[in-house]
């Protein structure tokens, strides 16, 4: 490898070098952290992300996507504002069911596929995306980690936690909304392209495991999901293993021992934190920005009875810098969208969303 590839790579892999040099300082500082390592790793969710990668190449393969592009743009009427409202909410309902990290596995190669359709940029909308994504799976307790661990820590019935997160919800849709009418109002092209043969096999293959990766997540089963879909994929289709992206699996295992061990760091420090109303909500937030919002949630897990306060810092805390959530990483390693760009509409948004939910934190706190 030359020079100039070599420098490519580093610039493509930046963020996975970040944290490896971060695991080293944190390794210097502590040399058991190599023996606590593989311990660090939350081996469900990368078995579980390793095999939706293999999925969404499949899915990518089987021509769907090119398919679904220029219909979509077809159904936006060439509209670039119709077809960021058509995504956007497509996105953040999606993944209130199927998670939000599934949801930018599913939908970012789309986006890349109607930008290649189009030959239009469209890495605002991958933004956009990564920032629905975040705010619709907030809805539901099964819509991304956090949530989960919120959930099943609080024992909150499943009906209760979507009606109070639902305020919340409406105003940060709407708001992300609004952002993307202001931001879209060029026409979209669809460019003429030769007919496109749907690969059935790979189509169909690739939907059944999604629908089982989506089962064995929500019944506990996640470790299964990518031994699966890997031996079903090298039955059938180990073209679709040839275009495993190694690396952005390694920036996940970094996170989760990087993050881990920052967050075991501040908790045996002996750091208090607020466990209640407004100052939980803005710690758990800001936190997020450190440590990302899964470990976050992790450390401000209390006795007290205020989730409502962590479950809304934390979720809105995904939505503004890239290390907020793992949807986030996903977005803009599939996008190919520079941080700079991301953080230009994440963190205003962030940042507005932030001062506005405090209203509604009020009016939960004051009615229960």
């Amino acid at each position: 490898m030359d020079y100039e590839g070599i420098r490519d790579f580093v610039k493509k892999e930046w963020f996975l070098f970040t944290l490896i040099f971060l695991y080293l300082i944190l390794l210097l500082r502590d040399n058991s952290l190599l023996q606590r390592t593989p311990g660090l790793i939350d081996w469900r969710n990368i078995s579980l992300i390793a095999s939706l990668i293999l999925v969404s190449r499949g899915l990518e393969l089987s021509g769907i996507f090119t398919r679904l592009s220029s219909y979509l743009i077809s159904v936006s009427g060439g509209s670039g504002r119709r077809l960021a409202f058509i995504l956007l909410l497509t996105i953040a309902f999606s993944s209130s069911i199927i998670m939000n990290d599934t949801a930018m596995l599913i939908f970012i190669p789309l986006i890349v596929t109607i930008s290649k359709v189009s030959e239009e940029d469209l890495s605002s909308l991958v933004v956009l995306s990564a920032i629905a994504a975040n705010i619709g799976s907030a809805l539901t307790p099964i819509g991304n980690p956090q949530n989960i661990i919120i959930w099943n820590s609080y024992a909150i019935p499943f009906h209760s936690f979507v009606l109070e997160m639902l305020p919340f919800v409406l105003l940060w849709l709407l708001l992300l909304l609004f952002l993307a009418y202001l931001i879209f109002n060029d026409k979209i092209e669809r460019k003429e392209l030769p007919p496109v043969n749907i690969n059935t096999s790979f189509l169909w293959t690739s939907m059944i495991l999604l629908v089982g990766d989506i089962t064995f997540a929500q019944g506990g089963k996640a470790l299964w999901t990518f031994p699966i879909t890997f031996g079903v994929f090298l039955l059938i289709g180990r073209e679709v293993l040839f275009g495993f992206d190694w690396g952005l699996l390694l920036m996940f295992i970094f996170i989760f021992v990087d993050f881990g061990e920052i967050a075991h760091i501040l908790s045996s420090s002996g750091v208090s934190f607020p466990n209640s109303g407004v100052k939980l909500f803005l710690t758990s937030a800001f936190l997020s920005q450190l440590v990302s919002n899964v470990p976050a949630t992790i450390l401000l897990l209390n006795e007290g009875k205020d989730w409502i306060s962590l479950a809304a810092g934390v979720n809105i805390g995904g939505t503004g810098l890239i290390v907020g959530s793992l949807a986030n990483l996903i977005a803009i390693r599939i996008g190919e969208v520079e941080t700079g760009k991301f953080h230009r509409y994440s963190v205003p948004y962030f940042l507005l969303t932030l001062i506005l939910s405090i209203f509604i934190l009020h009016l939960s706190i004051s009615g229960s």
